[in-house]
């Protein structure tokens, strides 16, 4: 059966601090083609379109367009902060393989 995603309290924590919300903007989530491994996640900031998923809380919304949405059951959205870099990364398991910089995936 495929849920819908899921975004942890540490995303949403992460739109508190830039205030996403405050400024009428959620975290866009889509897939694109492209990529080293065929597909790619664009994260980006932007406002709710009539067709999205809208994942909230804390404040803060993360949208889904319908297109991306099948590519994207039963992932989860989060934030890392390590020494490399911060940065919303996604957790997906229909993903069958992926690509060294975590942006790029094949089914």
């Amino acid at each position: 059966m495929n849920l819908p995603p899921k975004v942890t309290e540490r995303a949403f924590a992460r739109l508190n601090e830039i205030e996403a919300a405050a400024q009428g903007q959620v975290l866009r989530i889509a897939v694109a083609g492209g990529g080293c491994s065929g597909f790619q996640y664009e994260i980006t900031l932007d406002k709710k379109a009539h067709d999205d998923l809208i994942l909230s809380g804390q404040g803060q919304s993360v949208a889904i367009d319908s297109t991306s949405l099948p590519f994207l059951y039963d992932a989860v959205i989060d934030f890392s902060d390590e020494l490399i870099g911060a940065r919303f990364v996604i957790n997906n398991p229909n993903a069958s393989s992926s690509c060294g910089c975590g942006t790029s995936f094949s089914m």
